[in-house]
């Protein structure tokens, strides 16, 4: 029998899913880039095993268990069928019905979701924490905690089910989720060392490369085209083209808010802000990208791009986050979320089947309010179970390295090796130095970073 084009369908969306899937596992080589690029070079090397190993643990913890509590059945709290994808039967799987993509092709797309929400919890723990407290969190993260809360949010539970909360692909579900385990894990971990002076006044500790930095939020942004048109799980109709260009566009206005209010502020155009705007006006838009029209996107993204300047300045007072992601994908990502109930169209709202339109289309709060509170649940159902984590592992495990560890740098503390030739490293005479090439300490230089000029040492 020949082929017909209802037969054809199912691997057209099968494989659009599985390319915009695989855009967004690239972003983990964006991750990775940008930590190493915030981190001094002696702590350079670690960030490589790290995302390598939360990429594995993510995998394996996903297909197990993770994709059954997250979109097996229609259960109110967790999903109840499909772990270990012992079936292709797409009916345990309801919330995705909609798409006729093949369901290990849908697995894989949930999977590298999973794995950016892990991801984002460990850029704000950079050059302090054990290797060890990584896996043990990795674990209970990708099997347990962003599997049941995406349930609520996307796979039919009680915020989608019950309440008709709008996040067409993660504001909330992915990159709030990150941001409260970074919270949570930053509250039990303490800053870095000299991060604070005597007077409590943060201290810049310049990272050493922006270069690495600038590319790998071009890395990002790509990956991000796969991550919202993706969302649509299926190319028939062509409609992940308006999330793509509705994804850029928010993206763009979020460089600009941020270059122009650190402008404003420091009148430097700092390149670190840079880079966090078009991140923030990437995690701002990931909610509503499948739910507004596009004179809306710019609006979000520009919002978000001043949201993350001052975030990440009111946040350096007082806790330590070398990359900045309690602001941009924190602060950004309950911004995404709340716009869906200002700016979401009543004809997008009826096409996805969730929620209603938002406050300047309808003149109503509900879609605000129902937006509020599916933040306020996420956010204290994460932070709680992952202090709880946090905390057991700081008293058995340990969850921060020795002081004089920490000055060595984690790359030859925990890993044995430099992650940059030896001879930049400046600790001559340390215990964990290797005589056969003896270190020396580079001239510090006055590197002019946002808010003030420091010394900049390897």
């Amino acid at each position: 029998m020949e082929p017909t084009l209802n037969d054809a369908i199912p691997a057209i969306e099968t494989t659009w899913v599985v390319v915009a899937a695989v855009f967004v596992l690239f972003m983990q080589a964006g991750f990775l880039l940008l930590e190493v690029g915030f981190s001094r070079m002696k702590n350079a090397g670690t960030v490589v095993p790290k995302v390598l190993a939360n990429l594995s643990v993510a995998a394996l913890c996903y297909w197990g268990v993770g994709f059954a509590l997250a979109f097996g059945g229609a259960g109110w709290f967790a999903g109840t069928e499909g772990t270990f994808l012992g079936t292709s039967n797409g009916d345990l799987f309801p919330a995705m019905a909609f798409s006729s993509a093949t369901v290990p092709a849908k697995f894989f797309f949930q999977f590298v979701f999973c794995a950016v929400s892990l991801a984002i919890v460990w850029g704000t723990t950079l050059e302090r924490i054990k290797f060890g407290a990584y896996l043990i969190y990795a674990v209970v993260f990708s099997a347990l905690i962003y599997p049941i809360i995406s349930h609520w949010i996307f796979g039919g539970g009680w915020l989608q089910a019950s309440f008709g909360m709008q996040d067409f692909a993660g504001s909330t579900v992915v990159h709030l989720i990150g941001a409260t385990g970074a919270f949570a894990a930053l509250l039990l971990l303490g800053p870095r060392q000299g991060k604070y002076g005597r007077d409590g006044k943060p201290n810049v500790i310049p990272g050493h490369s922006m270069p690495l930095v600038g590319l790998a939020v071009l890395i990002l942004w790509f990956g991000w085209q796969g991550f919202n048109p993706g969302s649509t799980l299926g190319a028939i109709g062509g409609r992940f083209a308006e999330v793509m260009v509705v994804t850029n566009l928010a993206a763009a206005a979020g460089v600009l808010g941020a270059m122009a209010t650190i402008y404003l502020l420091t009148r430097t155009w700092d390149i670190g802000m840079t880079g966090n705007g078009a991140i923030a006006g990437l995690v701002a838009i990931t909610a509503p990208s499948g739910y507004v029209e596009y004179w809306a996107a710019p609006i979000i993204g520009l919002v978000a791009g001043v949201i993350v300047v001052t975030g990440v300045i009111l946040i350096d007072k007082v806790i330590d986050d070398p990359v900045g992601a309690l602001s941009s994908h924190g602060l950004a990502g309950i911004w995404g979320t709340l716009s869906c109930g200002l700016f979401a169209s009543p004809r997008l709202a009826e096409l996805n089947a969730i929620g209603n339109g938002g406050l300047f289309y309808t003149g109503s709060f509900d879609q605000l309010g129902v937006q509020a509170l599916g933040v306020a649940a996420a956010f204290v159902a994460v932070f709680t179970v992952s202090f709880l984590v946090f905390f057991l592992i700081k008293a058995t495990y340990g969850l921060r390295v020795k002081p004089e560890e920490e000055r060595y740098g984690l790359d030859i503390v925990e890993h044995g090796m430099w992650g940059y030739p030896e001879q930049f490293m400046p600790v001559p005479g340390s215990e964990y130095h290797q005589p056969a090439a003896p270190a020396q300490r580079p001239t510090p230089r006055p590197v002019p970073i946002g808010l003030s000029t420091r010394t900049q040492e390897g």
